[in-house]
């Protein structure tokens, strides 16, 4: 991992130089050719695109509900009581992020009021590739089920193998209404336009590769998505408290994921600097997915030295990080402090595993330093408000002046009529 130091402009002025689009024109153009094609053509493009690029030839889009049956009876019972445990703690969790629709009645003869609504059908995005990822499958569906989604579709490439069991263990056990076993931009565009076989969606959400994602920002518009995700990241901010072994570990659990993830320590204490990026060397070489993580910190990894507390925050909520963990002396009286962050883990023992898979907060996170103005998938993303009015004649009358100078000052004659025909005296 490269050790920074020196001036905190130049510092950002090195990770921001990272933080650009990785996608290319080619890959934007493909991607427009593979929803064009689906639009027009729909399942024929499906079962065409999923042999071409998943090396599987289909004879149906739709998994039959009894192997969905038959890979939650296969799969461990010691996981699937395991994936019991974190459903009740992300249920929990969310369940406290619900909206109240309210109406209120402050002048006479007027009511106004919000009504909440939930989508009517969402599509669930499940990446196949390297990893298998049945906590993603409860983190986008349990917030669609508790806003009270109707349909829910997953969507999830297929293998020589069919589908991993502990996905679809885990979409039956979250309540996903359907399931069809296909994957990349084709899907995000069967779910877009609908097909034969797959409905259209209202919106998409789920993570994926650079093909999906840009499939997403395509489609934005036509339907609602979550975000445009990026590589995984993790800003690890640490004192002379902090223990290395624990801070390698936690950034290698993102540099895992693939050769794009950042993971970041800030620390105060050149101490800790050099014994995490010796702890971090030694944790590699015994780790399955060494060549990802290694790839990701040597090209990504960084180990920022700063000078105080503060230029350590100052650092940090400019990365805008999709995890951060405060593994400082005390790090409660560091909350006020953080202003960009997906997901938070105070402490030496909140590791950011616990927020992936257990804990109840959304890993659904915005990432590449949009989390200044993005927030973590909850419920209130499967939700729609609308406003409503009810004025009586008197009340109107009473306001009408200052609604028809309004209009007028505008140019919107018809506007200020609108109001005005309601009081001519044959009304």
């Amino acid at each position: 991992m490269k050790i920074l130091t020196g001036r905190t402009e130049a510092i950002l002025n090195e990770l921001r130089a990272e933080n650009s689009s990785n996608t290319s024109d080619q890959i934007a153009s493909e991607v427009k050719a593979i929803i064009e094609n689906v639009k027009n053509t729909g399942d024929q493009a499906l079962f065409d695109y999923t042999a071409k690029f998943d090396g599987v030839e289909l004879n149906e889009l739709r998994v039959p509900n009894s192997d969905i049956q038959i890979a939650t009876n296969k799969v461990d019972p010691a996981f699937l009581e395991a994936l019991k445990e974190a459903k009740v703690n992300i249920e929990s969790f969310h369940n406290k992020q619900k909206q109240s629709a309210f109406l209120d009645s402050e002048k006479d003869g007027v009511i106004r009021g919000q009504i909440i609504r939930p989508l009517e059908t969402v599509g669930v995005y499940v990446p196949g590739g390297t990893a298998a990822y049945p906590s993603s499958v409860l983190m986008n569906v349990l917030p669609a089920k508790i806003a009270g989604v109707k349909r829910i579709v997953m969507i999830t490439p297929p293998s020589e193998n069919g589908i991993n069991a502990h996905v679809l263990a885990a979409a039956n056990l979250a309540g996903v209404d359907e399931i069809y076993q296909v994957g990349g931009a084709h899907g995000i565009a069967a779910l877009a336009y609908g097909t034969a076989s797959i409905p259209k969606v209202d919106k998409i959400v789920g993570p994926g590769n650079v093909y999906v994602a840009t499939a997403k920002r395509e489609v934005f518009g036509l339907v609602d998505i979550d975000m445009i995700a990026g590589p995984s990241e993790i800003v690890v901010l640490a004192d002379e408290t902090a223990k290395p072994a624990f801070i390698a570990a936690d950034l290698l659990s993102q540099a895992e994921h693939d050769t794009l993830a950042r993971a970041i320590l800030i620390t105060t204490s050149e101490k800790i600097a050099q014994q995490t990026k010796i702890e971090l060397n030694k944790q590699l070489e015994n780790l399955p997915r060494k060549a990802i993580a290694k790839e990701a910190t040597e090209s990504h990894g960084k180990i920022i030295i700063t000078k105080s507390t503060a230029e350590m925050f100052h650092i940090m909520n400019e990365i805008a990080p999709e995890h951060l963990e405060v593994q400082l002396e005390n790090p409660m009286n560091y909350l006020y402090q953080i202003k960009n962050a997906g997901s938070i883990f105070l402490g030496n023992y909140a590791s950011e595993p616990l927020g992936d898979y257990f804990a109840g907060p959304n890993h659904v996170l915005p990432t590449s330093g949009t989390a200044k103005f993005f927030s973590p998938l909850g419920v209130e993303d499967f939700t729609k408000r609308s406003a409503f009015i009810s004025y009586t004649k008197e009340a109107l009358a009473k306001e009408k002046d200052a609604i028809v100078l309004l209009a007028s000052k505008e140019g919107l004659d018809a506007h200020a009529k609108a109001i005005q025909i309601r009081f001519k005296e044959e009304n």
